[in-house]
């Protein structure tokens, strides 16, 4: 029973710890090319895709915390290889947890900043 309760207090803690968010118009990124040790902010709305070096880098929506668009961005990224079409990275980014799911290239990495709103 005990450790029933426990998986069952394990399961229900994401839906709690879930927090309230608004969209973005877009994102702004910033990709390191560790080559040559250069790094560029990418600013890309919803939908848009730019290509940096040989990496193509797509956002698909940016969420940002109810009422604190400064706090914090989560930015759903797909990332291409130049002429591959199955993306090296796809999913979310979070801005104040780069680690927590980072792209693993050999010569890039891609990490958000913050979402831009109007």
């Amino acid at each position: 029973m005990k450790r029933f309760l426990c998986a069952l207090a394990v399961l229900a803690t994401p839906a709690l710890a879930q927090e309230a968010v608004n969209p973005g118009n877009g994102a702004v990124l910033r990709a390191l090319d560790k080559l040559n040790a250069k790094v560029s902010d990418i600013t890309l709305s919803n939908g848009a895709r730019e290509t940096m070096g040989l990496i193509e880098v797509s956002l698909r929506e940016c969420r940002y915390p109810k009422g604190n668009p400064s706090g914090d961005a989560y930015a759903f990224l797909t990332i291409r290889e130049a002429g591959v079409a199955e993306p090296v990275f796809r999913g979310w980014m979070v801005a104040s947890s780069p680690a927590l799911n980072p792209l693993d290239h050999p010569r890039y990495d891609v990490w958000v900043l913050r979402c831009t709103t109007s």
